[in-house]
């Protein structure tokens, strides 16, 4: 590939070294309007003060000021998770900033007569940059010298491509499709059209946080509501009608405050998050959008471009097939080196060409055509008479007229080969596109298959996951190379070309496994059509043709190789640019979410059953049996403990459902457990008369077993791992009632009070199995209503049309 250089007839060398410094220090620089993480302040700040650590802090607060000091445990735990949030976001910051570093985008700039390749956020205004297929346009410029077939679709909206030449505005954000340019820098930073409009985004919409993440900040901010009048009303109801003293009501209200609120669920989501961010980062990718892991997780349809997924990304040329007896063989192979030698290396077909055929001697050419994804061909003319056309053979001649040849083309094809048309033609009418091609040869490319594309296709297979094959290629050719990595359906293709409609593409979208000869507004189509069919779909890509499709999708990955936009705006980036690495990436997405999902029905249980158990409390002429304390040893033996080893485990089924509902419906047996268990045991204490410290030990201690029967239930099956952990837990618990019992509020048991607390021990299984069963029985109950009334629903909108 020949080494950028300034061209002959640009008047300028770029700004010098000293402008440069001049520029930076009037503030005239393109930094980015924000960091691509936090700062360490802000991290330390959110983790430190966080809406619930405040309310831990007041609670902390009522009980000095009644004397119970040992009531103070809970902050153990509070200021534990607090400081592991902390020190996990600033390594996941450092990871992140470092592996950003390595993919921040690069632009070339001319400075003292020389070109140099900086960031773009070290460009500054005025710089003379170059511009060439697959550059995101880094700040707003003016063309000085060359054209660029540039798309604004990222900030318009609008996927036209649109011709700019000299004297042209630049929009930063938009992207070169082909052609190579000089520009000058206009307008830089927080003064360029997409700072403008990514500002504008910022004041009318909220940040887009993973679903998972918004539905706990539903129930945080649902809790939030609910904590202060409960909190207040059971204070006054335990010390004013119960007659409770104003230290025993504190210690029970704050008892009823902590239960109801998950102080380590939405840690544990982050910090879980954070761990699969850099998990993935010791995978060599960059996650660029946090929601792209849970995303990642539920993907069922995963769609691929052929060249670098499939198949390697570089190309061979393999030599042409005269169609021509006008012309002998050398003589054509002649007027394609000169072609391709008037034309920039900035795609994959044109490196391989330029590869084997640039020539220092070539004739150079009146005018060059760039290859546009839209038309599929470039072309050159050395004079009104004399034009030539590379590209696809079908957008060249028409369908009609590449009937007597395709026959010939598609013998090529069926070993994988990319068939191109080289022909003569003239300008088209007004000077654009072509009229009048003359075929004179087909020009072979080999591009081989990825030597561990079949067991990467494979593993998708195997998970369930259906992979689409989007390509531009000729469908015989991608359904070839899709047939060798062993794809599944490889055979089911089909010719873009021929789909006109979004519903012809919509009724094609499940039907073939394989697309041919599509346009890159198709690509999106694609994806939209997929969606609308209830798919989560993945799209990797690593070309400006990919750029709107890797936008529409679910999640998006782009190779770092690939052109500077599609990395820019993907969720995902495969530094190494391996295909290969995609099943880790999709594994550990899985891992993570169904692990979050399972452990947060652990936190679940103990705020359902508290919140109940509170409202009941304030209605009832009970006093609410726990103390702050009690609370802890449930939550650090039943919920934190467990979280954290369940949290590191592999798991791979596909994520399906709501992340909430899935939670909730796993809690709610056992949760109704504790509150059935409880409340008897209140019972017993009326007829028994048993004092307030037996109960409040016997509710603690069972309130903890039938927290060990939830992760018992959660961790199947079982494996060794989990017989130990569930065999420590129950240590655990032990070594506490014998050796610090009243670090837990624990006091000793009567005889009588022992038998309590066995009887209801051997009731819990009991419970659990027959309260879940009638949760499941009323779930299918409604399930079959709710599929009942859709077809008489149905019914009623066929007859009133």
């Amino acid at each position: 590939m020949p080494s950028l250089q300034p061209s002959p007839g640009q008047q300028t060398s770029g700004l010098t070294s000293a402008q440069v410094q001049n520029q930076i220090q009037a503030g005239l620089v393109n930094t980015p309007p924000d960091s691509p993480t936090k700062s360490v302040k802000k991290i330390v700040l959110e983790n430190l003060f966080s809406f619930f650590n405040i309310i831990f802090f007041i609670i902390a607060g009522f009980l000095i000021a009644v004397g119970s000091w040992g009531e103070l445990i809970f902050l153990l735990v509070v200021g534990a998770n607090t400081a592991i949030g902390i020190i996990q976001e600033l390594h996941a910051k450092k990871k992140l900033d470092n592996l950003s570093l390595l993919s921040a985008p690069k632009a070339h700039v001319v400075r003292d007569g020389t070109v140099i390749s900086v960031y773009t956020a070290e460009l500054v205004q005025d710089d003379l940059v170059i511009l060439s297929a697959g550059n995101q346009i880094p700040a707003d410029a003016m063309v000085v010298s060359g054209s660029v077939q540039v798309n604004e679709s990222l900030i318009t909206g609008e996927s036209d491509e649109i011709s700019k030449g000299v004297g042209s505005e630049l929009l930063s954000g938009s992207f070169v499709v082909s052609g190579k340019c000089y520009a000058v820098l206009t307008k830089v930073g927080a003064d360029s059209y997409a700072s403008k409009l990514t500002n504008e985004a910022k004041k009318s919409k909220k940040s887009h946080l993973p679903g998972m993440m918004r539905s706990l900040n539903r129930l945080l901010i649902g809790i939030g509501i609910l904590i202060v009048p409960i909190g207040g009303m059971l204070f006054y109801r335990q010390t004013s009608l119960l007659g409770l003293a104003v230290k025993e009501g504190v210690e029970t209200t704050a008892a009823a405050v902590i239960g109801m609120i998950p102080e380590g669920l939405y840690l544990m989501v982050s910090l879980a998050l954070a761990a699969s961010v850099l998990r993935l980062a010791t995978k060599n990718t960059l996650v660029q959008d946090l929601k792209c892991t849970e995303t990642l997780a539920r993907v069922d349809v995963l769609c691929v471009d052929k060249t670098g997924t499939i198949t390697q990304p570089e190309m061979v040329y393999q030599g042409i097939r005269p169609l021509t007896t006008q012309m002998e063989e050398a003589a054509l192979e002649k007027h394609l080196s000169d072609f391709v030698s008037n034309m920039s290396p900035d795609n994959e077909t044109m490196q391989a060409l330029q590869k084997d055929l640039l020539s220092d001697t070539a004739r150079k050419a009146l005018q060059v055509l760039g290859f546009s994804s839209e038309t599929k061909y470039s072309a050159v003319a050395y004079s009104p008479e004399e034009c030539y056309v590379l590209g696809a053979p079908e957008f060249i001649l028409g369908r009609d007229g590449y009937a007597p040849y395709r026959a010939l083309a598609e013998e090529s094809m069926a070993d994988g080969s990319r068939v191109l048309l080289f022909a003569s033609c003239r300008p088209g009418p007004n000077g654009r596109g072509i009229a009048d091609p003359v075929p004179l040869a087909f020009v072979l490319l080999n591009n081989p298959v990825r030597e561990n594309a079949k067991e990467t296709f494979a593993y998708f297979h195997e998970q369930g996951v259906t992979v689409k094959v989007i390509s531009g290629d000729n469908p015989v050719t991608v359904a070839s190379a899709a047939k060798e990595a062993g794809i599944e359906g490889a055979d089911r293709y089909i010719d873009a070309s021929t789909l006109a409609t979004y519903e012809e593409i919509e009724d094609a979208c499940e039907e073939y496994n394989v697309f041919g000869r599509v346009r890159p507004n198709q690509k999106k189509m694609l994806i939209q059509a997929l969606q609308s069919k209830k798919h989560t779909v993945a799209m990797t890509g690593d070309g400006v043709n990919d750029v709107l499709a890797l936008k529409e999708a679910d999640c998006s990955v782009a190779m770092a190789s690939g052109s500077d936009v599609a990395a820019q705006i993907s969720d995902l980036v495969l530094m190494n640019s391996d295909f290969s690495s995609m099943p880790a990436v999709v594994a550990e997405g899985r891992r993570v979410i169904n692990n979050i999902e399972r452990a947060a029905s652990l936190y679940l249980v103990k705020n359902i059953f508290s919140l109940i158990l509170a409202v009941l409390s304030i209605t009832a002429v009970f006093s609410y049996p726990l103390t702050p304390s009690q609370l802890t040893l449930m939550s650090l033996l039943a919920i934190g403990i467990p979280s954290l080893i369940l949290a590191l485990e592999p798991n791979e089924s596909l994520v399906t459902g709501k992340f909430l509902q899935n939670a909730i419906m796993r809690a709610l047996p056992v949760a109704l457990t504790d509150l059935f268990i409880i409340i008897f045991v209140l019972l017993f204490q009326q007829a028994f008369q048993m004092s307030n410290e037996e109960i409040s030990t016997i509710t603690a201690l069972l309130v903890t077993i039938v927290g060990f029967f939830m992760v018992w239930k959660v961790a199947k099956p079982l494996n060794k791992l989990h017989l130990g952990m569930m065999a420590g837990l129950i240590a655990a618990l032990l070594l506490i009632v014998l050796l610090i019992p009243r670090l837990f509020s624990l006091s000793p048991l009567s005889f009588g009070g022992g038998l309590v607390l066995t009887v209801f021990i051997l009731l819990i299984p009991s419970v659990v199995w027959l309260l879940t069963k009638a949760l499941e029985g009323l779930d299918l109950f409604l399930r079959r209503i709710s599929q009942h009334r859709k077809p008489i629903a149905s019914s009623a909108q066929t007859q009133h049309k």
